[in-house]
């Protein structure tokens, strides 16, 4: 299964029944699939005029009660951000596939990249936190693609799904497990009358209120201005705005162990770690078993939640090794994070590479073996 149809069949699994997008390479072919099969399993696919307005139509679509996606590629994701905020704001459980290729602007339309990662984060204006997946694999994107929408649903929460060109296009078997055995998460909706309802007051012990779907008899206000726990605009009233800017952003922060998700080989007695993530992390997994072939006790972790970004992992892992090397297809941004977590316990180098190819495993290993010189 190519990995772009992967992410899709996740998705239906996941329960998506309502996708919105516009065509981009290279992502087209999750509209595509999307195109087909939503009619299969009662869903909605709407081709989109850009999108800005695939995902105003997604958040549209979740405040209706359904799950829904949106899929494009760095430039879409750029015309994207200003309803990315309106969904953090708003608190609307959406996901939003971002299959990276080399930018800026049009950039590089075929070729793979990461240089997303960032805007992933920082993208959108304000005070937010978000939750961001890289997959590494057509399983992976089948995965992902359902752990997003339960996060999603879980923190009320765009969920963005941080593919490249490689990992969408790449043709592996994937297995799909029996649906009783897969779990999904489904929206929790209030278990008070509409009168007693709260619609951003979080249950005792919960970071996020109950979400209701238009015409189930609930009042809710959707919409970008600063609101206080009723929904009501808040105006100047800068201690309300206080606390639903730092509520939205703990309740991904504060999660951080839930919400992270990472795998680690030859790590047990690694004096050099390499710290990698979607197709990158394929290349550096040959780069250290090479290393260990030369005697060299290297080791890999993969990053598969980039945000939130796991501090306590690198910390731990600085506090192990002499060195971490940091490998990414752009010129070095997330190693930024590995090395401000690192609290400066392990050398930091970055292996940058742009220009629309992967890394040759050899550029790894070479990066390597200068860690442990």
């Amino acid at each position: 299964m190519q990995g772009d149809e992967a992410i899709v069949e996740g998705a239906l699994i996941a329960g998506c029944r309502f996708f919105a997008g516009y065509p981009i390479t290279p992502a087209t072919e999750i509209a595509e699939r999307m195109s087909r099969r939503m009619p299969q399993v009662g869903g909605v696919f709407m081709q989109m005029e850009d999108e800005l307005a695939s995902i105003m139509a997604i958040i549209g679509a979740s405040w209706a009660g359904r799950k829904s996606m949106t899929a494009t590629s760095g430039p879409g994701y750029s015309l994207m951000q200003e309803g990315l905020g309106y969904a953090i704001i708003t608190e609307t459980p959406i996901v939003i596939v971002d299959v990276q290729r080399g930018g800026p602007s049009t950039g590089l339309v075929t070729l793979p990249s990461q240089g997303d990662v960032m805007q992933a984060r920082w993208g959108s204006h304000g005070d937010y936190a978000t939750i961001a997946l890289a997959p590494s694999s057509a399983q992976d994107m089948f995965d992902l693609a359902i752990k997003a929408f339960n996060l999603s649903e879980i923190y009320r929460n765009p969920v963005i799904i941080l593919a490249d060109e490689v990992i969408a296009h790449v043709r592996e078997p994937v297995k799909v497990p029996p649906h009783e055995e897969i779990e999904v998460v489904e929206r929790r909706r209030p278990n008070v009358p509409p009168e007693d309802y709260i619609p951003y007051l979080p249950d005792p012990g919960e970071w996020v209120a109950p979400m209701p779907a238009f015409g189930e008899g609930y009042n809710v206000l959707v919409e970008s201005v600063m609101h206080d726990e009723f929904g009501h605009r808040i105006g100047t009233d800068h201690v309300a705005a206080e606390r639903t800017i730092k509520r939205i952003y703990y309740k991904i922060e504060k999660n951080v162990d839930k919400i992270s998700m990472y795998e680690k080989r030859y790590m047990e007695d690694a004096e050099v770690a390499v710290v990698a993530y979607g197709s990158t992390a394929r290349t550096a997994l040959r780069a250290v078993r090479e290393a260990r072939n030369q005697g060299i006790k290297a080791g890999l972790i993969r990053m598969i939640t980039l945000w939130p970004f796991y501090d306590s992992l690198i910390e731990e892992t600085a506090n192990q090794v002499k060195a971490i090397v940091v490998p990414e297809m752009n010129m070095g941004k997330i190693v930024r994070e590995v090395d401000r977590a690192s609290k400066g316990q392990a050398k930091v180098m970055s292996v940058p590479k742009v220009g629309g190819v992967l890394h040759h495993p050899d550029e790894i290993l070479a990066a390597i073996k200068s860690a442990v010189r």
